[in-house]
């Protein structure tokens, strides 16, 4: 059931619209929420897990990993990449970053990366915080 009201200038509102606005606002509201979440685990995922070999600004073990959504794989020239990786031309998105940290050798074979992240979950919130981060 819908009130309508009519302001003075003859225009009408549909009482009924407003709860629907609530609703998409506070959907909008939980969304944006959820990936706060998510990033933040992320964050904390690649405390725990990725920082024994990468840093975002520097080159380690690995190399650094700020900026890396969206770069073509082995092309920090900071780094000595494999062969593999090098020429692998792959473009690292959410689909590319995902399969990598599933199992590094199945992607690219020969890779000097010997890691993996079993969790689906894991792997969407450090992709998540990765694709967050941007350039510095």
């Amino acid at each position: 059931m819908s009130v309508t009201y009519r302001f003075p200038n003859g225009r009408r509102l549909c009482v009924a619209a407003i709860p629907l606005l609530g609703l998409f606002f506070s959907l909008l509201l939980y969304a944006q929420s959820a990936d706060s979440v998510k990033i933040k685990h992320g964050e904390d995922l690649f405390e725990r897990r990725c920082t024994g070999c990468h840093r975002l600004d520097e080159v380690r073990v690995g190399p650094r990993l700020r900026s890396v959504f969206g770069r073509i794989a082995g092309s920090d020239a900071g780094f000595p990449y494999s062969q593999g990786l090098k020429t692998s031309q792959i473009k690292w998105d959410e689909a590319t970053l995902d399969r990598w940290l599933a199992d590094t050798e199945e992607l690219v074979p020969d890779n000097d990366m010997a890691f993996r992240v079993s969790s689906a979950e894991e792997r969407g919130a450090i992709i998540a915080y990765l694709k967050n981060l941007g350039a510095k």
